[in-house]
């Protein structure tokens, strides 16, 4: 009798101490699990940050002007002329390299096309885009088609996106993002697009543009007032200020 009870004293021991570690290894595997999901914003696979999910690049796209020459005109319009002329111009200011030019051939205005580029050449060589510089090169389209003559350079561009994609529905779901009130994966695409596209030069998003000179007359003025004790802001006309016109006085 005495052997029964030390035997199924010693069974419910091991099953208590079974039941422990099993307890023990469930909320283990628990905090195992709630560490893991964590995502710390810009660590995950989706960064919480806008700037770090739809980040602006610089790159080098090309800046391409299109000309449309009729087959009965072998000549630039006024238009076309300051076109490209504009074009010279912001090749001088951005450009990365040297001016391409598309040329169509097997076209209704293949040879209008071809008239026009020497008159094209002559513009882009007068506002100093050098000879060596431009390289012309034939594309075939259509018998049909009125092709344009194609002037490229590479420049430096700003760039972001695409956007517009959904990956996650943003309404009520079992997504992690719904119920944790997180950015969806489209917001600030559209700010970072039209950032990217209105900056002016690219590389004022990567560092400040140097400060430009004081204005020497206006400082000078003002030092030698404050070695004279006067005052240094600005004196202006106060009377008379808000009348329009003395016309009958």
């Amino acid at each position: 009798m005495f052997s029964m009870r030390t035997a199924f004293a010693d069974s419910r021991c091991r099953a208590v101490l079974a039941l422990r570690a099993a307890v023990l290894v469930g909320g283990g595997f628990l905090i195992c699990g709630c560490n893991t999901d964590q995502n710390v914003d810009g660590l995950g696979p989706v960064p919480s940050d806008y700037r770090l999910r739809h980040p602006i690049t610089i790159t080098e796209a090309p800046h391409t002007l299109q000309l449309f020459i009729g087959a009965n005109r072998s000549v630039l319009t006024a238009n076309q002329r300051a076109q490209v002329l504009a074009f010279a111009q912001s090749w001088k200011r951005q450009a990365t390299g040297g001016v391409l030019i598309d040329l169509p051939t097997g076209t209704v205005n293949q040879h209008a096309a071809a008239a026009a580029l020497s008159e094209i050449k002559s513009i882009l060589a007068a506002t100093g885009v050098p000879p060596q510089s431009m390289m012309v090169r034939n594309y075939p389209a259509g018998a049909t088609t009125l092709a344009t003559i194609r002037i490229t350079y590479p420049e430096i561009t700003a760039q972001a996106g695409p956007c517009g994609m959904w990956p996650e529905d943003i309404g009520p779901s079992f997504n992690r993002d719904y119920f944790e009130n997180r950015q969806y994966w489209n917001f600030g695409c559209a700010y970072q697009h039209n950032l990217a596209a209105m900056v002016e030069d690219p590389a004022d998003l990567v560092q400040p543009r140097p400060e430009t000179p004081a204005y020497t007359p206006r400082r000078t003025q003002v030092v030698d007032k404050y070695r004279q004790g006067q005052a240094t802001a600005t004196q202006y006309p106060t009377q008379g200020a808000g009348r329009i016109s003395s016309f009958g006085q």
